[in-house]
């Protein structure tokens, strides 16, 4: 999960998009230099794990726009990276990613606990303590049992079908099919989570889990009140505890966030909030290079999604001083891959999938997310910024860039399609990146006889509806599967269970793992979960990693990099090694 898997080019009217975007908040003076209150002078890279133009000033409305629809502002119901940063402004969950740049950004520390959670039967108990306070925006005072219930709704997945199952995987006796809308009483999650006083949280898991604290940073521990619960709706708005609560939501044009005026800031002394604006726009659906363009003029502060700039803006900004002066090339550990789905016949094959891998362009692959500064081509699963990653190339991705289709039809020969196959390809038909993948590989596999039809599906239901549920992809042969993915948290585990562990796919839909079901894998997941020595564990990890590229489970893509624009009307941004963008919970005006 956890990453912001976003890019489109789907436009939407102009007067929509400027009625988001539009509404206050100071104008930009493209090329840079010093502004009117003396803030430092632009220059490339300047908010990359430091601040740029500190500041505490408060006051102003954050314009943001995002290129495609929002998945869900439910806390519950989330897996954007995008949205994981936005979250931390409107809700409050146990533990969260501290907003300071760098790396101690990806250090959980006390949000709504007071502390780190206690472990205690061989880290197969978490404890926990509520801080007193803290309220919710209709001043009820938040207790344990909000805590416990978000954590429980968190877990119908016919509901809630697109957060993170970890919860589900690793909670104490939760019945198959588990939700709260059926079981009010909640006797469900009895044995799974206690609340012995209004303070007090214990969650009792089937297997030891030694990273809990990442558990509990998740926004589905976020408070709800079970009173205003109202399932799949809950997202036009979700009840805040934060220093934001929502004045507007749109599920086609966008929302706003105005300040919450029950958050009392004296809670909240560890999480680095600053909450300096007044308000936070987010526009939904607009065109990408219209994006771009407004971050250029001034016109819009931030692009969301923290995945780069359009393709045609990237060579523009780089070809000018004054505009890459403005510009931040984040790296993340992110993968842009493709999985190939051995639901789908002949990739049921490991020899077929190997021909793919062979005869894939990872030269091209790279050049659809705009080439070196985009990222670098992946050899294997794990970028190298999850610790105890290491890097190996198998098939030979770097030396033969472009693609070998003479070992590519070497193995067709051997999963018996000596004159190659056909099969469906799908990527969010919303994403001119990845739409620019299916073509590259669509020309490069054909060279090795291998044709691809494109199968493209809109980004807001990709997991829910098409890509990310079994029965749909199987039925409707999508054999590659266009994907990017990022870490919850930067280790083996925040990066590879959720995409590599077959445990993890449901039949629902709203799947991360997209079709790779390898057992010896799954067996070296539990062997990694049962391993408290950390320099082994990441070895185990670094396992998973090669027995996935030994089954060819999956074509890695490149290893991400986002080229962020960052206008002169910012003020105290920087990115970190938690959210890989600029982290939204600290950003300000100028």
């Amino acid at each position: 999960m956890r990453w912001n898997r976003i890019r489109t080019a789907t436009a939407v009217s102009a007067a929509v998009a400027l009625s988001l975007v539009a509404c206050g908040g100071p104008k930009a003076t493209p090329g840079g230099g010093t502004s009117s209150e003396g803030a430092a002078t632009a220059e490339a890279n300047a908010a990359v794990n430091k601040v740029f133009s500190p500041s505490d000033k408060k006051g102003g409305t954050l314009r943001m726009a995002i290129t495609e629809l929002w998945d869900s502002t439910d806390p519950g119901d989330t897996y954007y990276g995008l949205s994981w940063n936005l979250v931390r402004n409107y809700v409050r969950p146990l533990m969260t990613f501290k907003a300071v740049p760098g790396a101690e950004g990806a250090k959980p520390v006390p949000d709504l606990a007071e502390a780190p959670g206690v472990p205690s039967d061989g880290a197969k108990t978490w404890t926990y303590k509520i801080r007193k306070g803290v309220k919710f925006e209709d001043g009820t005072e938040v207790t344990s049992k909000d805590v416990k219930y978000a954590v429980a709704r968190s877990l119908d997945k016919a509901t809630l079908p697109s957060g993170p199952t970890y919860f589900n995987d690793f909670l104490l006796d939760v019945p198959a099919g588990y939700s709260v809308y059926k079981d009010k009483s909640l006797a469900g999650v009895a044995k799974a989570i206690e609340t012995p006083d209004d303070q007090t949280i214990v969650f009792h898991l089937k297997k030891p889990f030694a990273s809990f604290d990442y558990f509990a940073q998740l926004p589905s521990t976020a408070p709800v009140p079970q009173a205003k619960d109202t399932g799949a709706k809950y997202k036009e708005h979700p009840i805040a505890t934060g220093p934001y609560k929502f004045e507007s939501y749109d599920a086609n044009k966008g929302m706003a966030l105005i300040r919450n005026d029950k958050y009392d800031a004296s809670t909240d002394p560890d999480s680095g909030r600053k909450a300096l604006p007044d308000k936070i726009t987010v526009a939904f659906n607009v065109n990408g290079t219209d994006i771009d363009n407004r971050l250029i003029a001034g016109d819009l502060d931030v692009d969301i999604a923290g995945t780069g700039v359009q393709a045609e803006t990237q060579a523009k900004v780089l070809a000018d001083p004054k505009l890459k002066a403005h510009t931040d090339n984040v790296p993340a550990p992110r993968l842009n891959f493709t999985v190939l789905n051995s639901d789908v016949a002949p990739l049921d094959n490991v020899h077929c999938r190997k021909a793919v891998l062979y005869a894939a362009d990872h030269e091209g692959y790279q050049r659809a997310y705009g080439g070196p500064i985009g990222g670098d081509i992946a050899t294997n699963l794990m970028p190298p910024l999850v610790t105890g990653a290491q890097k190996f190339d198998d098939y030979g991705f770097e030396t033969d860039k472009n693609g070998n289709v003479d070992k590519a039809k070497d193995e067709l020969k051997q999963c018996g399609q000596p004159n190659g196959f056909a099969t469906n390809i799908t990527y969010r038909s919303d994403r001119p990146k990845e739409k620019a993948v299916a073509e590259t590989l669509q020309q490069s596999l054909k060279r090795a006889g291998i044709n691809l039809s494109t199968k493209p599906y809109p980004t807001g239901d990709y997991t829910k509806l098409y890509a990310g549920k079994p029965d749909f992809a199987k039925n409707n042969k999508l054999g590659l599967i266009v994907y990017s993915w990022g870490a919850d948290w930067s280790d083996g585990f925040g990066f590879l269970s959720q995409i590599v562990d077959s445990r993890v796919i449901k039949p629902t839909g709203g799947n991360s793992n997209l079709g790779i079901k390898i057992p010896e894998v799954d067996q070296l997941i539990d062997k990694a979960l049962s391993t408290t020595d950390e320099a082994a564990r990441n070895q185990i990890w670094v396992d998973v990693d090669k027995k996935v590229m030994e089954q060819a489970a999956a074509l890695p893509g490149i290893w991400a990099k986002g080229l962020l624009y960052r206008p002169d009307t910012l003020a105290n941004v920087f990115s970190n090694d938690g959210q890989n963008m600029y982290d939204y919970a600290a950003i300000g005006l100028k």
